[in-house]
């Protein structure tokens, strides 16, 4: 059972879903008043178009560049998403919505462009960047159905970056409560920063605390180098900075290393069928 959800979205195994990183949106302190809204609908179809033609299995579009990030979107940027999001969205592959670090946000803007999925943090408290973050999975979930939108599904990030979790429950213990508590549909573990590479051994303890009820995804620090341990706990992956120039996460997407990170995950995926078949 563990990969049904994302066999019916992805339709493949193992599913690889790339960053597509909005630059600094307007009201925000890094925004470039000289970029105008058509520019950055140019830059980012540039990055999906590089991802989608090397292989990648979905996008998730993201407001990467908003530093610092906030508890609470504006409406300004809530409003240039969901434009860009409708013009640029891939047609043949599922895509999601992401917004540091406001959980409803993404959830309006899903529903307005026809996102399958959003990343999140809806569960936990913590100490963090932006000060005590304190979330409310059941405001957000009964949000969702208020606005008719039950079938985006929800990543629940139970191990976000730039933040330490409040409390002694374990990895695996966050990791089941938000799937029977809370209604995950899928668990991401995270490094401690974008681009961070987590420690594996937390992959496995959420894979063994779920128990193949729901999948159990990597959602930073994958590159080619490391993506073959990963893959051999991990459900799927989301990763945006080792496919950047540069491997820095606010450069452009680098098509050199979308193919050389796509081409190892094959190998990956052809060897994991192989071991399927022989037990």
């Amino acid at each position: 059972m563990t990969d049904t959800l994302l066999d019916q979205l992805f339709r493949v195994s193992k599913p690889i879903i790339g960053m597509a990183h909005f630059p600094p949106l307007p009201g925000t302190p890094l925004f470039d008043p000289d970029l105008s809204i058509d520019r950055i609908i140019e830059l980012m179809k540039t990055d999906i178009q590089l991802l989608t033609r090397n292989g990648v299995d979905g996008i998730l579009f993201c407001n990467e560049g908003d530093r610092p990030y906030s508890l609470h979107a504006d409406f300004e940027a809530i409003a240039v998403m969901t434009r860009v999001i409708t013009e640029i969205a891939p047609h043949d592959r599922p895509f999601g919505v992401d917004f540091l670090w406001d959980p409803k946000a993404p959830l309006a803007v899903a529903m307005a462009t026809g996102a399958s999925f959003v990343r999140e943090v809806f569960t936990g408290v913590y100490e963090s960047d932006m000060g005590l973050w304190q979330t409310d999975a059941a405001a957000m979930l009964r949000y969702r159905h208020n606005i008719h939108a039950d079938h985006v599904h929800i990543f629940y990030n139970i191990t976000p970056e730039f933040a330490s979790p409040l409390g002694s429950r374990s990895v695996g213990q966050r990791a089941i409560s938000a799937v029977v508590s809370s209604l995950a549909d899928v668990i991401l573990i995270s490094g401690s920063m974008a681009g961070a590479e987590p420690n594996i051994d937390c992959l496995r303890e959420a894979k063994e605390a779920v128990n193949c009820r729901v999948p159990v995804v990597l959602n930073t620090g994958a590159n080619v180098d490391n993506i073959g341990e990963f893959l051999k706990v991990a459900d799927g992956v989301i990763l945006g900075s080792s496919l950047k120039v540069d491997g820095y996460t606010w450069n452009p997407v680098d098509e050199s290393r979308v193919k050389a990170f796509m081409a190892k995950v094959k190998e990956e995926r052809k060897h994991h069928a192989a071991l399927s078949v022989g037990n």
